[in-house]
């Protein structure tokens, strides 16, 4: 009989923690049967009734909801569920609040994808050491190095890199030069990150009003959306950068336009993984990073792209240069990215999960 797996999903909005549960699921149909929870009006929940996935909802009321608490210990009794896996901070919080509370005593896996360390109170060292939580899985080695600070039990931390959908990429399709009115000819730098604080687009928008002061022949486009987007905008306008840099928004169709970048440019201050970047070697697309929590995994200096300093503008400046510049550097970077990405396929990380998965099931 197969082990009934709990997937808790409390955001309401899609961003990589939602797309790496959403591969997960449905990579391990067939060796688990999966449930989830999600929150009410969520794009997980329509995500799962869109793909006829067991599903439960529940209103969310903020961190601290003791009736989210309370369905996890409903679900999990109602369903016979053997392991929960949590995939962010609430679903964390209410899944302890379950055990603790409400008494459900189901094994927990917590994913952690975020690059700073556990805070240091009360109630973060309870939930993190709790004996219900059985393995913590982080992003990248990076993560695990920084959550382990707040861990008693060492063993339990373990690194499962998220994956990609290697086969969803397209060559490019001249989608968005035609959307944006801009010729073969011109150069253009992207990145496809949430408008967030931990991106730093400032940084990002600094580069872009260095390099379009020199190379007139180049355009940046920001492909997402976000809680910063108005900031963000002001400062590019208050640059003068309308007419250089456009933001498109958030948009469903990465995979088909991401190959038309000549250079993809991300400047973030942290990063638990940085799947975008997985995104960009997969489409061929060389990259320009910030040495931000687990890039530094990705990014490797000289081979897989250029790696900078987090918020040294003109360093990052000089990479974006030599990249526009030297055709053997970017042919080389594409190469070395090529054979990297291969190692971060979704299927490897759905299998890699499932072995802790078992290894926890047969404690």
């Amino acid at each position: 009989m197969k082990k009934r797996v709990l997937q808790v999903v409390t955001a309401l909005s899609w961003r990589g923690g939602e797309q790496q549960a959403a591969y997960l699921i449905e990579e391990l149909k067939g060796a688990v049967d999966t449930f989830v929870l999600c929150s009410l009006g969520s794009k997980m929940e329509a995500y799962c009734r869109e793909n006829e996935i067991n599903h439960f909802t529940q209103a969310k009321k903020g961190s601290i909801d003791f009736s989210y608490a309370k369905k996890v210990k409903n679900v999990c009794q109602e369903n016979s569920i053997d392991l929960i896996h949590v995939h962010d901070a609430h679903a964390h919080t209410f899944s302890i609040l379950a055990a603790s509370i409400y008494g459900n005593n189901t094994p927990i896996i917590l994913s952690r994808r975020v690059d700073f360390p556990i805070k240091n109170n009360v109630f973060s060292r309870y939930k993190y050491n709790h004996k219900q939580i059985k393995k913590i899985l982080c992003v990248s080695d990076t993560i695990k190095r920084i959550t382990a600070t707040g861990i008693n039990d060492l063993s339990k931390l373990e690194t499962v890199y998220s994956g990609i959908d290697l086969k969803k990429f397209q060559p490019s399709t001249g989608i968005l030069r035609k959307e944006l009115k801009i010729s073969e000819d011109v150069f253009l730098i992207g990145n496809t990150s949430a408008l967030a604080d931990h991106k730093d687009y400032f940084t990002f928008l600094d580069v872009a009003e260095k390099v379009v002061a020199s190379h007139p022949n180049c355009h940046f486009v920001v492909m997402g959306d976000g809680p910063m987007k108005d900031e963000i905008l002001a400062f590019a306008a208050a640059k003068k950068l309308n007419h250089r840099v456009t933001f498109t928004g958030f948009r469903t169709d990465i995979p088909e336009v991401l190959a038309e970048l000549d250079l993809f440019l991300i400047t973030s201050k942290t990063e638990g993984l940085g799947t975008s970047i997985l995104d960009a070697f997969a489409c061929k697309v060389p990259v320009v990073g910030t040495a931000g929590g687990g890039i530094i995994e990705l990014v490797e200096n000289e081979k897989t792209g250029l790696l900078c300093e987090v918020k040294n503008v003109q360093q990052l400046v000089g990479a974006v240069e030599r990249i526009m510049s030297d055709a053997e550097l970017r042919k080389k970077c594409v190469i070395e990215a090529q054979n990297k990405v291969q190692l971060f396929s979704k299927q490897q990380t759905a299998q890699t999960t499932l072995k802790h998965y078992l290894e926890v099931l047969a404690l």
